[in-house]
């Protein structure tokens, strides 16, 4: 069975727990206290962070690598593209979307200085993204995808980030509320995480 330490308020983590349940696997997901790690932690991952998968002798970390595993080894549902060339352009856009959005993740989770900074950029990001939502129901058209998987807990939790999108911004969280009525995204919130809207 594949054990996915996982923490409860992780956004990263949050990414992997929603492939898990979106492929219906047999799998364990063990809770890790962020502020009170496990020694054990630091021995299967020399960065000493979460989510880390562990499956047999596999080890991986990195949310991109352990979704890209998960979709690889569990075919069904495919949630990246099964060309290569529109499978390219979504790595290529998940590549983007890390470092002008996720990359100021850490910044709000720990509510850092120079925290409104990073809300306005994660803001105008959105904003940017909005107006595709106008024309497509998920990030690559009509299925449901990696990318939709990546963006999900940052949507989540823009309230709890203290993050007001302008009402222009409405197509993105009409996307928010499809992608938050899916089972897999609703069996994958912990309960800290439920806790985070009203």
């Amino acid at each position: 069975m594949m054990n996915l330490y996982s923490g409860t308020t992780d956004p990263f983590s949050h990414r992997c727990r929603i492939v898990l349940y979106e492929k219906g696997m047999d799998f364990q997901v063990i809770d890790v206290d962020l502020y009170n790690k496990p020694e054990d932690i630091a021995v299967i991952n020399p960065y000493n962070r979460v989510p880390v998968l562990v499956d047999r002798d596999l080890v991986l970390y990195e949310p991109n690598i352990i979704n890209e595993y998960i979709d690889e080894r569990f075919p069904h549902p495919q949630l990246m593209p099964p060309d290569p060339i529109l499978r390219a352009k979504a790595r290529q856009l998940l590549h983007s979307l890390e470092n002008e959005l996720f990359s100021h993740i850490e910044a709000l989770e720990k509510n850092a200085k120079g925290v409104e900074k990073n809300r306005a950029l994660v803001r105008d990001q959105l904003a940017q993204l909005a107006p595709m939502f106008t024309k497509q129901k998920f990030m690559l058209g009509e299925e449901f995808s990696m990318l939709d998987v990546a963006i999900a807990p940052l949507l989540w939790r823009l309230e709890h980030y203290n993050i007001d999108l302008p009402k222009a911004a409405a197509p993105i969280m009409k996307y928010a509320e499809r992608i938050f009525s899916r089972q897999g995204f609703i069996d994958a919130l912990t309960p800290s995480e439920r806790a985070m809207r009203r």
